[in-house]
């Protein structure tokens, strides 16, 4: 299958797009001029954050009878879907753990992913290879955005961030995108930094600009740990878009060293080879 490069007449859609990364994510498209649809659950935060400038789709990664209203016609996917690492309100358990069942959650993992509605099994690895399966087939590129520590699981800090299986889940996500032949870009950003995270204003997320004062390092073979600012991660996504170099690549990004000017996205591509 042939790797395009992408046009401001595609239509990409966004799933995640309320999110950190995500809403910036959007924010890059519309600024370039793409038509964007974004899968959410949420219509009217959607509404709210990116004032009617989208198609918005109402559906669930971890429902797949949504999600083929979603993914219909598009010609690239952004997937930005992620929940908490670690247990919280987000992992949406079925009922609230009383203090007993959290000291059991804590000390068996396995407990916590089968009370839970949003765990990363549901999330990172389910809901992931339910979008893959729905992609269309001649989908131009899919893109996700993964995790540093993915082939060091077993390695502090990254063992520790594991704790509740946030790497493994999205490893089988990844599988997921692999095993599907669709030309993909798998990008692992460090620990992510800089907002905004809860904009709900399109007019803040353009303008959004890095507060790091660090330039943008990509490697391969899972080497890299560090901070990765949002914005840089998500204007990777959205640059990767323009350039066949990136497909079928999975590449970590971190923020470090003197940042210049602009970022030259092509030259770091072409250093993935």
């Amino acid at each position: 299958m042939t790797s395009l490069e992408a046009s401001v007449e595609d239509l990409v859609l966004v799933a995640g797009a309320t999110g950190g990364v995500g809403q910036l994510v959007v924010g890059k498209l519309l600024e370039k001029g793409f038509r964007v649809r974004v899968l959410t659950r949420n219509a009217a935060k959607a509404q709210q954050m990116f004032n009617q400038q989208v198609e918005i789709v109402v559906g669930d990664t971890r429902q797949p009878a949504t999600l083929p209203a979603a993914t219909s016609d598009v010609t690239q996917i952004i997937c930005c879907t992620g929940t908490t690492a670690f247990p919280s309100a987000r992992w949406e358990f079925e009922q609230p753990p009383n203090l007993i069942e959290w000291g059991i959650i804590f000390l068996n993992p396995q407990f916590s992913q089968a009370k839970a509605k949003n765990s990363p099994a549901q999330i990172d690895a389910q809901g992931v290879s339910n979008l893959v399966a729905a992609a269309p087939k001649n989908l131009q590129r899919f893109i996700f955005v993964s995790s540093c520590g993915i082939l060091r699981k077993n390695q502090f800090p990254f063992s520790v961030l594991n704790a509740f299986g946030v790497l493994d889940a999205k490893h089988k996500g990844e599988e997921s995108i692999v095993d599907s032949r669709l030309p993909y870009t798998i990008i692992r950003p460090g620990r992510l930094i800089d907002g905004p995270y809860t904009s709900y204003d399109l007019n803040t997320l353009l303008k959004a600009k890095t507060q790091g004062k660090y330039g943008v390092v990509l490697g391969t073979g899972d080497t890299l740990s560090g901070d990765a600012s949002r914005i840089d991660v998500a204007n990777a996504c959205v640059e990767s878009l323009f350039y066949p170099r990136s497909s079928r690549k999975i590449f970590e990004i971190v923020n470090k060293g003197e940042r210049p000017p602009v970022i030259d996205w092509e030259t770091l591509f072409t250093g993935l080879e």
